[in-house]
């Protein structure tokens, strides 16, 4: 009576996520697929044409899975490797940037020193006739 609840209770349960990865792999469903064909009574010509014809597709859609996988690894290594071309020239120009203002900035402050050397001096010369 037990061994009947438990497996009532195994029945209504939704299969965990393991198992639902072990249904959709390729290598379980062809396995299985494989053990059915197995053992079953033989099947007829045309059940096994149909069969074939199925694990054709099988075949098929995963060289076509396996394909776009390996094409889109190597366009997000291209794009990888053109994002950080472009961030490297970015940070670089946005530096040169910087060292231009840092230039143009000294060049100012040169400029202000001198002025206020002038101005300091003429002040000076002013105060002087201005004393005399």
């Amino acid at each position: 009576m037990e061994n009947q609840g438990s497996e009532v209770m195994r029945k209504r349960m939704k299969p965990s996520v393991e198992e639902k990865d072990m249904m959709v792999g390729n290598a379980a469903a062809l396995e299985l697929l494989g053990e059915e064909t197995e053992t079953n009574a033989p099947a007829s010509e045309q059940m096994e044409l149909d069969i074939s014809h199925i694990l054709e597709k099988i075949d098929s859609f995963t060289q076509m899975v396996s394909e776009l996988l390996e094409s889109g690894k190597s366009l997000l290594k291209e794009l990888s490797n053109e994002f950080e071309e472009r961030l490297i020239m970015i940070h670089k120009e946005q530096m040169e940037k910087w060292q231009e203002e840092i230039k143009e900035l000294r060049m100012l402050d040169t400029s202000n020193e001198e002025t206020s050397a002038l101005l300091h001096n003429a002040r000076s010369l002013l105060q002087n006739v201005h004393d005399y």
